[in-house]
């Protein structure tokens, strides 16, 4: 699994790239066939304070590109949500893979 993890505005600092790559984890958890992910971090000029920092994340799975983003005041509190989002994302994916799969098996029987 290829992951990358960049910042706009804001510095990627070591804590924040553990933090990240801990809670990916969940995900390689439920669905080993991770090829690439993609994860950018970054700080929007608004202001209002809320909804300042941002986390957005893609994901190519084997047959699958899968895309979340999340918006909060605090960066660690995006990239919760965030994860969330995406193995909600995963886990659906690799629930439609194993009905297909069990599906052609039936068929070929």
């Amino acid at each position: 699994m290829n992951l990358t993890i960049s910042g706009h505005h804001l510095e990627v600092t070591p804590a924040l790239r553990t933090y990240v790559t801990g809670k990916l984890d969940r995900i390689t958890r439920h669905f080993d066939q991770v090829l690439d992910v993609k994860v950018l971090l970054s700080v929007e000029n608004q202001k209002e304070k809320d909804r300042r920092q941002r986390a957005e994340c893609s994901i190519r799975v084997k047959g699958n590109d899968l895309f979340a983003e999340s918006a909060n005041e605090d960066l660690y509190a995006a990239v919760d949500e965030l994860v969330d989002k995406l193995d909600r994302q995963v886990v659906r994916h690799k629930s439609k893979l194993q009905s297909h799969d069990h599906a052609a098996a039936k068929h070929l029987m």
